[in-house]
């Protein structure tokens, strides 16, 4: 499979496991899994046939593991603005975690904190370059560092995908540092 369709099946992946299901006529559990085979015929019907060997190569190769595959159901990992219980439990998280934005969207942040908007948990990184590129998607990064052990202490709780994003409900803004 090529670079280019590998791209398209992650992003209509991401589109209908994280956030518009019912578009193309799935419906998630309560974790957000749906049965692969369901999930193929969808994207059939809807015009966009894939096979099962495309899927399993899109998972497996996906640079940032957005998706479990297992026991023919799929899932996203993270990233969901539809409403599902990844069933992570809270975890004390590192000293410092990470969080990539653009510049515009700083002043918002000074002022509100981290909010997670339109999906169900704020997103942040265990490592700065992980952060840097999260934020280049809209623009030139701007990375703040989040002191996650102290907002832990102080009540906050944390969770970690199966992929290593770190998640938390909202970062008030006394626990958030802005270079420069």
């Amino acid at each position: 499979m090529d670079e280019k369709r590998s791209v398209r099946i992650s992003k209509y992946l991401a589109r209908h496991l994280r956030h518009e299901p019912e578009r193309i006529g799935i419906t998630l559990d309560a974790q957000g899994w749906v049965p692969v085979q369901e999930l193929l015929d969808a994207a059939a019907g809807g015009g966009f046939p894939f096979s099962r060997a495309e899927l399993e190569a899109v998972v497996a190769d996906n640079d940032k593991q957005r998706y479990a595959l297992v026991d023919g159901r799929i899932r996203a990992n993270q990233g969901h603005s539809v409403s599902v219980d990844l069933g992570l439990p809270a975890v004390e998280p590192p000293t410092v975690l990470f969080h990539g934005t653009v510049v515009r969207n700083v002043a918002a942040i000074r002022d509100q904190g981290l909010r997670p908007m339109s999906r169900q948990a704020v997103h942040l990184s265990p490592d700065r370059g992980t952060a840097v590129r999260v934020g280049s998607r809209r623009g030139k990064a701007v990375v703040l560092t989040v002191a996650a052990r102290s907002m832990h202490e102080a009540g906050h709780t944390f969770r970690v995908s199966a992929n290593g994003v770190w998640l938390t409900e909202r970062v008030p803004p006394e626990f958030l540092r802005f270079p420069g």
